[in-house]
């Protein structure tokens, strides 16, 4: 059996992700730091890490180490975002941001790097507000963005190997945390996409599959964004 690791693994993208993953046959461990999974689900479990913190991280990565002899698929998917303005914002809001974004999956594919086999996967989640400035989300944007960087750079380190890297850069998806905008901000942002409505995750997963079904799509960015700001 496969093993796959998918950050932030519990809600909403990452969880339908690992879903994807299991239904194709692989073992998934998800990392978390959310309420608590209750879900139950065959070949599933799931890690509470908090990725912001560089010791638990190293501590997840020689669990992995003690217990697989291989990771076949790693999807970066876990982030934050401190929603601030650029003036209010912390030294300490910033680094958290790039930390878990960027910083702690640089960590795990370093350190995981013996265990990658040939014809791996490797899916970072990235996000809209790399590619178009957003108001309030600077820190979040800008880890987005070290986050493509980072995948189209891993490139060069797998190549040979048949092992792809790729970003998928969803715009606004019908997540738990994006439900609880309020109905004024939904309007607004649906008026800048061209399908007048959020995606939902299965559309947003849909792209982490065929990445993951073909071998040839390397160092790419993918957006599944329905047209947004379009106008």
């Amino acid at each position: 059996m496969k093993n796959a690791i998918v950050t932030g693994g519990t809600s909403g993208i990452g969880l339908g992700v690992a879903k994807m993953l299991l239904t194709r046959g692989y073992h998934v461990v998800a990392t978390y730091v959310g309420p608590e999974f209750d879900e139950r689900l065959d070949n599933f479990e799931a890690l509470r890490v908090d990725q912001g913190r560089r010791e638990e991280v190293y501590r997840f990565i020689e669990d992995v180490k003690a217990r697989f002899s291989s990771v076949d698929c790693l999807v970066c998917n876990a982030g934050i975002s401190i929603r601030k303005s650029f003036t209010e914002t912390t030294d300490e809001d910033w680094d958290r941001q790039l930390e878990v974004a960027l910083n702690s999956h640089y960590i795990m594919i370093r350190e995981l790097f013996p265990l990658i086999p040939p014809g791996s996967r490797i899916l970072f989640t990235g996000s809209q507000m790399a590619i178009q400035p957003h108001a309030t989300v600077l820190g979040y944007g800008v880890a987005k963005s070290a986050v493509c960087a980072m995948a189209k750079n891993l490139v060069k380190e797998f190549e040979g190997t048949g092992t792809t890297v790729n970003a998928i850069i969803p715009g606004f998806v019908e997540t738990p945390w994006q439900k609880e905008k309020p109905e004024e901000i939904r309007q607004n942002i649906y008026n800048k996409t061209a399908i007048h409505r959020f995606a939902s995750v299965d559309e947003i997963v849909d792209a982490y599959r065929f990445c993951l079904e073909n071998p040839f799509v390397n160092g790419s960015f993918i957006e599944v964004n329905g047209g947004y700001c379009f106008k």
